[in-house]
């Protein structure tokens, strides 16, 4: 498995795609990003991001193991952020254009992940339950880079509406 993200050259002239922030992402041998989190071992105790865990009340700090998180995962709440959310977040807009956030409940850890949502996704595309899926954006770009951060998107369940 993919662990580290490699700033990969982009197909649109040299910009290089690198992320915003390292550790939290990355993408997978197939191409399709994955978060990194923390798991305690030989337990189902995950951590995201992985910095965050690694705690047992019991016995004190527990070495975590690296894993690499579900990508799809089913709404739990949502909201949109009229105020600009904190660094690394960058606004490259004025006045400030709300984004949409959702709080998304992995597949298999069944933990809740917060994250903004897609270009073009907003509270109307969202609701309770429905299945979204992680993918790869945007955040700011200068001269060289394309600076790059995780979000959800509704997932392509192949299934005609």
């Amino acid at each position: 498995m993919a662990v580290g993200v490699v700033a990969v050259p982009s197909q649109a002239m040299s910009r290089t795609r690198t992320p915003a922030v390292e550790g939290l992402f990355t993408i997978d041998d197939d191409g399709e990003p994955r978060l990194i989190g923390g798991r305690v071992p030989g337990t189902q105790s995950y951590f995201f991001p992985k910095h965050l865990g690694g705690a047992d009340p019991r016995v004190g700090p527990v070495e975590l193991e690296e894993v690499l998180l579900s990508r799809r995962g089913r709404v739990w709440s949502y909201t949109t952020s009229h105020y600009p959310p904190p660094p690394p977040f960058v606004v490259t807009a004025e006045p400030y254009e709300p984004i949409t956030i959702a709080a998304v409940e992995l597949e298999q850890e069944k933990m809740v992940v917060l994250g903004q949502c897609a270009t073009g996704v907003g509270p109307d595309d969202l609701e309770v339950g429905m299945e979204m899926e992680l993918t790869v954006d945007t955040l700011y770009q200068d001269d060289d880079c394309d600076y790059l951060v995780w979000k959800w998107r509704p997932a392509d369940t192949g299934l005609e509406g």
